[in-house]
């Protein structure tokens, strides 16, 4: 099964990101554009993991979740991959505990190694990001990203970590990937002040 470890922003956050950019789908129809049900944070992709590995891959994803305090993050700003003027892909980016983020990224890829399920993209950058639209041809989203960079739809309180499935789409036009999230494991409370 195709799987990823990801944090889901709540549903108030991914209707105010719908709403800011909702407007834009009439005028980019060349791209195919994902929606609320797909917006997420990707930790790691773990790609094809057998049902063998999943009884200590989820210990370990659990253990790795227990470790590190839940996170304040926001959507922000938007770019594209590889590049706005060859782009494949647009989305929106994540401010906040970035250090955090990339900590939890971290320790999720490490688990997910441990129990037998590396990442295929692990010892790349992480890149916290939101997938907003996919293009089948790199093509010219300088005018997009720029009226996106100052992009801004809602702060939150990360508090979890979920292990996605991803149901490929069928052979369908238009078709997309269905996500069932498989388990999910809380983030430890953050850390309070000292008084």
């Amino acid at each position: 099964m195709r799987l990823f470890v990801a944090i889901v922003p709540p549903a108030a956050v991914l209707a105010e990101l719908e709403d800011r950019t909702a407007w834009l789908r009439a005028q980019w129809p060349a791209l195919r554009w994902t929606g609320p049900d797909a917006w997420h944070v990707t930790l790691a992709f773990l790609g094809e993991v057998g049902e063998q590995v999943l009884p200590d891959l989820g210990v370990r994803l659990e253990r790795a979740a227990r470790r590190h305090p839940g996170l304040d993050l926001a959507v922000r700003g938007a770019g594209a991959f590889p590049s706005a003027p060859r782009a494949q892909v647009l989305w929106a980016g994540v401010d906040g505990d970035l250090a955090g983020l990339r900590a939890l990224a971290a320790s999720v890829a490490a688990g997910a190694r441990r129990a037998g399920a590396p990442s295929p993209d692990e010892g790349r950058r992480f890149r916290p990001h939101l997938t907003l639209a996919r293009l089948r041809e790199p093509a010219d989203l300088r005018p997009l990203t720029t009226e996106l960079a100052e992009l801004a739809a809602g702060r939150w309180a990360a508090g979890r970590i979920d292990l996605i499935r991803s149901h490929q789409p069928g052979p369908a036009r238009g078709s997309r990937p269905r996500y069932e999230s498989l388990a999910r494991w809380p983030l430890a409370q953050p850390r309070r002040a000292a008084t």
